[in-house]
């Protein structure tokens, strides 16, 4: 990128108040005569380096997560490139701050920690109003928007408007990670109200203190909210984040031919999880399409995981329904069969043979999470489920008596709904257990001496260059296979590879220059899709790097 000057036109206290513009004491002194900020800024010019040391030791000094987390987003709101900077050089670190699982309580807590309005919050009662709403938008365009409605926060249920905190921090990972100018992405809040008594009686709420909307006035708010969006931003890329099951999956297909969107907990969720499945099948030896899968938890996400496993084990080969007979779902009910009623349209795909199944249920009526391991021999155990501690001991024990390596994925978030902890996983199976988690876990020294190493299975790895391919590339729509692409080159950068006791995903601090890999991947998937101009390898590779932007400051020029 150039370093030609921006033109600004905010002048003195105002531009200090621009997060996307201040650069605090790094203003030089020409730019300190032409903005009028002499004696607003003490008298020494110092580098971004330097600030990024203070405000690490200012980081550092907090004695909380939550506390290191409000002081990411008073800088953040302070100075995005400095913010920016931070994180770059201590990306490993904070981003279970800035995100998950941190970012659970600072959803919690939104009301109580609110300090500087970021983002727009649509609410039901200025229904009418949206395209007013976005018209206060403060940005020349917009690239990103992540928009959730605060129903279904990680793990955690209704947070109402505290919700906010999600969206927030995805765009903060797309901008430092996949390098999208944060000057142009928004985080929106869609309030429909809250069904959690506990928000509406706190006198700090900030959200309509009201019921969630549902049927049909939800569906036409929504409806008005994505007309106006393609209205206002037509060629934005819009994430759907954390939406009830019911609300998932038929947002996505609704309007997934209509703009530029996805839902990062369904697709983004069974990206990652594939790749690292991948991954795992490759380390024990094996390949996906040999893989006998559990999912535990059958909603959206659930549901999305499996049939990306299903599209992956067909690239490999099998047929359709030899894929299916394959992966097998886990719901409150037990174990998903075509001999059940009343089940959502996302698991209809997905249910095993009754005939095939119900003789391993132990009480004759249900097939139990249990007798699905006890009879299936699994070699593969995911947990979408948001239930704690649902992979006992003895499910353990029992999957790994008939399998070498299993593969376990407990990767419900936050930390405090994960299906079992890394380290009970490695004694349960005297440390031949592949593992990958949704938060981080730090290593496990084994009882033979030797660390093992925790990957963290976080959307993280996928998004960001998701995002990137898909502006880079110019994509008018995001495609199954371009996730795809994204999930296989995902794999292939797995360090497990040449190393079978290493992470069986890259480091955190590698997040950078591997959302830059998947980019292409995406941008390469898209062209081949039709939903992108035709560009060869090379000419997309420059528009990444052409487009991806770095925390760094820029000289200004005064406009009037």
């Amino acid at each position: 990128m150039d370093d030609h000057a921006i033109d600004v036109r905010a002048f003195g206290t105002s531009l200090l108040g621009k997060p996307s513009r201040n650069k605090g004491t790094a203003f030089t002194f020409e730019e300190r005569d032409a903005f009028g900020l002499h004696g607003l800024l003490p008298p020494d010019v110092e580098s971004l380096e330097t600030q990024v040391a203070r405000a690490y030791a200012a980081y550092k000094r907090k004695a909380t997560d939550l506390g290191r987390h409000i002081t990411l987003r008073q800088l953040q709101d302070s100075n995005e490139t400095l913010f920016y900077a931070l994180l770059d050089a201590h990306i490993a670190e904070m981003l279970p701050i800035i995100y998950t699982p941190t970012v659970g309580e600072a959803c919690q807590m939104f009301s109580d920690i609110y300090r500087r309005p970021r983002g727009i919050f649509i609410s039901y009662p200025l229904k009418d109003r949206i395209d007013e709403i976005l018209s206060h938008v403060d940005a020349d365009t917009v690239d990103v928007i992540v928009v959730t409605d605060g129903e279904r926060i990680l793990g955690l249920g209704d947070q109402g408007a505290g919700g906010m905190g999600i969206p927030i921090g995805k765009l903060s990972i797309y901008s430092s990670v996949g390098g999208i100018d944060p000057a142009n992405t928004l985080p929106i809040l869609l309030d429909v109200g809250t069904n959690d008594p506990e928000r509406v009686a706190d006198p700090l709420y900030l959200g309509w203190r009201h019921e969630r909307i549902t049927g049909q006035d939800y569906d036409d708010f929504v409806d008005a909210f994505v007309t106006a969006i393609k209205k206002a931003f037509p060629n934005v890329l819009l994430q759907w984040e954390d939406f009830a099951q019911s609300h998932a999956t038929p947002l996505l297909e609704r309007y997934r031919d209509q703009l530029c969107t996805f839902n990062d907990d369904i697709q983004g969720t069974a990206a990652v999880a594939l790749g690292t499945l991948m991954a795992a099948a490759g380390v024990a030896g094996s390949t996906l399409a040999e893989q006998r899968v559990v999912l535990f938890g059958a909603g959206s996400a659930g549901c999305g995981i499996a049939e990306q496993i299903v599209r992956g084990m067909m690239r490999e080969g099998l047929d359709e329904h030899t894929a299916r007979l394959n992966v097998h779902m886990i719901d409150r009910v037990g174990l998903l069969h075509d001999g059940m009623t009343g089940l959502l349209p996302i698991q209809n795909r997905l249910l095993q043979p009754q005939a095939k199944v119900m003789p391993w249920s132990s009480d004759g009526t249900n097939v139990s999470f249990a007798d699905t391991v006890a009879n299936l021999h699994p070699t593969a155990l995911i947990g979408v489920s948001g239930q704690p501690r649902q992979f006992t001991e003895e499910i353990v024990r029992s999957m790994a008596a008939h399998v070498e390596r299993p593969i376990i994925f407990p990767l419900s978030n936050p930390t405090s709904r994960v299906e079992a902890v890394p380290g009970d996983i490695v004694n349960w199976t005297d440390g031949r257990a592949l593992i990958a988690t949704g938060s981080p876990f730090a290593p496990i020294v084994r009882s033979d001496g030797a660390t093992q190493f925790i990957a963290q299975s976080n959307n993280a790895y996928i998004f960001p260059g998701m995002g990137l391919g898909v502006l880079a590339a110019g994509a008018r729509r995001v495609t199954d296979e371009m996730f795809m692409a994204a999930a296989e080159e995902l794999a292939r950068h797995s360090p497990a590879h040449d190393d079978h006791t290493a992470s069986l995903l890259p480091p955190v601090a590698d997040l950078k220059p591997l959302s830059r890999k998947i980019a292409l991947a995406v941008a390469r998937a898209a062209v081949a899709e039709g939903v992108a101009p035709p560009n060869d390898d090379e000419a997309l590779a420059r528009l990444i790097e052409e487009r991806a932007w770095e925390p760094r400051y820029r000289p200004y020029r005064r406009v009037s």
